[in-house]
């Protein structure tokens, strides 16, 4: 069955290729991030993955599982506000410390 439903599961999926001098300082920003997340409604779970080995480029995936896409507008809400209200710059960030990202969401196929 194809299509989505408000039962299915639905996944954010975000890549990074983080140069070394800003890990710890990304990792930071991740944890206060996915820490906001555990909390909203409709999340399932998380994972935030380092690359340990192989020839891709990108050296950090977070994915977030949630339970429909609708309740993924209710927590990007939530983190854009944490960050207004700590006068965090997600760009200003990525900029600065050189990360390049490749951010979507995605739903499970059945095949």
């Amino acid at each position: 069955m194809s299509g989505i439903t408000e039962s299915q599961p639905y996944y954010r999926v975000d890549k990074f290729v983080v140069p070394g001098h800003g890990r710890e300082e990304f990792l930071g920003r991740v944890a206060q991030t996915h820490a906001l997340l555990r909390k909203q409604e409709g999340f399932v779970q998380d994972f935030i993955l380092e690359q340990q080995s192989g020839p891709g480029e990108y050296n950090f995936v977070t994915l977030v599982e949630w339970t429909s896409p609708e309740v993924m507008e209710n927590a990007r809400a939530a983190v854009a506000r944490m960050h207004a209200e700590a006068g965090f710059d997600r760009r200003e960030l990525m900029s600065r410390l050189g990360i390049k990202a490749d951010i979507a969401d995605y739903k499970r196929l059945e095949i």
